[in-house]
């Protein structure tokens, strides 16, 4: 069936963590078996069960007490020892893990690690070398849809991780559960370059219409981002996440060519014996 996993990332705040504690409630309910990881050697506590730990081999609070950096610097010290680290560690990590499993990587909320810091595109390599489907899951929170401007921003920070890391890509926008207006939200998922640079043009002085017309034209040549909501209160919204994730990585379709054709097998067999009766 294969090996997949889901790589969360996105902006500091943006509801990362309660979106794997959610996922994994929701898999539970189901029946379906998912790994959490830590890949934020700050984090302090979990809501959900951890099955591979970035602290185990690197912590934020060690880094700064031991080599007197502050958090952004200790957290690129941490990302990069990672990635020093790979195959000795997480490859160790990983052995106990094969064919049929799913991991989950929740990852740190610094935003250059996704746009030009390499450790996370170097962990991405080595998950596909050692056979993992791997999909990047952007969170953003829909605080940023509260303005064209702000929506303008989060869409390139998500734009420059789908860049960086080359991967399947899905972008949420969380804590739906809390907007006040969702209907106006929905015009954000799919977004029209046209109305964004109106708006944006109404809410700018007049030497940025240019460069407003070019984000727009952007976004309208690649069509690149769009948004899944994403309502943990709402196990539908939740379910919807989880299948627009595995349509990404193609997730279970071996399994069901395989039943088809176990089942084309069976009924072989059968119109065989039928011929020597």
């Amino acid at each position: 069936m294969g090996k997949y996993a889901q790589l969360v990332i996105g902006p500091a705040g943006s509801g990362k963590s309660t979106y794997v504690e959610h996922l994994h409630q929701h898999c539970q309910a189901i029946q379906r078996s998912i790994h959490c990881v830590n890949l934020d050697p700050a984090a302090e506590a979990f809501a959900y069960p951890v099955s591979i730990d970035i602290r185990d081999l690197v912590s934020l609070e060690d880094v700064m007490g031991e080599l007197q950096l502050g958090p952004n610097g200790g957290l690129l010290y941490c990302m990069e020892y990672l990635e020093d680290n790979l195959e000795e560690w997480l490859g160790a990590e990983l052995e106990g893990y094969g064919e049929e499993d799913y991991l989950v990587f929740d990852c740190p909320g610094q935003i250059e690690l996704y746009s030009h810091v390499g450790a996370i595109r170097s962990l991405v390599d080595f998950l596909r070398a050692d056979g993992w489907t791997v999909a990047a899951v952007f969170a953003l929170d829909v605080a940023f849809v509260s303005e064209p401007s702000k929506f303008i921003a989060g869409a390139m920070q998500a734009l420059a991780a789908m860049v960086k890391l080359e991967l399947p890509h899905i972008n949420l926008l969380t804590k739906m559960d809390l907007a006040e207006d969702k209907a106006a939200v929905q015009e954000f998922l799919i977004p029209d370059p046209h109305l964004l640079m109106d708006s944006l043009s109404a809410s700018t002085g007049p030497r940025f219409r240019r460069l407003n017309a070019a984000v727009a034209g952007l976004l309208d040549e690649y069509s690149l981002v769009s948004f899944v909501p994403l309502d943990i209160t709402d196990e539908d919204s939740i379910g919807e996440v989880l299948l627009q994730i595995d349509m990404a990585i193609q997730y279970g379709e071996d399994a069901e060519v395989k039943i088809r054709e176990f089942e084309g097998q069976e009924g072989q067999g059968g119109d065989d014996d039928g011929g020597l009766d």
